[in-house]
């Protein structure tokens, strides 16, 4: 759990005492490439924090997957409107290779907050960087061309086209895997 706490204290100055009891409540879990963490109509009751592996977050919009987000090592995350809400997912979460991710329970995250105002502190400002992440993606597929998304993506997170299939990649960047290998194509030619 050293990179959960590591990355807890990236955004908060958390006493070990405080980080102790926190981190007894996460659970370690196990999911197989292809493994489901939430389906479309299931409530989200969970929070959690990337450990390995790599998970696809996305909605079904006319028979096709239209991919909102990827989750690597290192990142916290969960259908956020859904669990705020306390409604029914529209969304899925599916892993895209064998992940090991740590899991806390809503309750237990309330318990974690109430015990500490560091701990507190550290979701609050996670969950602004989810805010932040999600308002950026939403700006960039409304102001960026095709080609300038794909090389951004390219830019900050490279490892991603060796682990997802191209065709999760195209509709992450709003494509058609046809559009994203023109773009391939026309770049490789410069």
């Amino acid at each position: 759990m050293e990179d959960l706490k590591k990355t807890i204290r990236s955004y908060a100055q958390v006493s070990d005492a405080d980080m102790e009891f926190g981190l007894r409540f996460y659970k370690k879990e196990i999911f197989k490439k292809g493994d489901y963490l939430l389906q479309s109509g299931q409530y989200i009751r969970n929070f959690y924090f990337m450990k390995t592996g790599c998970v696809s977050y996305y909605t079904i919009e006319e028979g096709t997957a239209q991919v909102m987000e990827f989750f690597t090592e290192g990142y916290f995350f969960t259908d956020l409107y859904a669990y705020i809400q306390e409604i029914p997912s529209e969304s899925y979460l599916e892993a895209l290779e064998d992940s090991v991710v740590y899991t806390i329970s809503k309750t237990d995250v309330q318990k974690v907050f109430d015990h500490s105002h560091q701990l507190e502190r550290f979701g609050r400002l996670s969950m602004q960087r989810t805010f932040v992440i999600n308002f950026q993606r939403i700006n960039q597929l409304r102001n960026l061309s095709n080609q300038e998304r794909y090389l951004r993506l390219l830019e900050k997170r490279p490892t991603l086209f060796q682990r997802v299939p191209q065709y999760l990649i195209a509709s992450y960047l709003g494509l058609t895997p046809v559009g994203l290998s023109k773009i391939r194509k026309r770049l490789s030619q410069k």
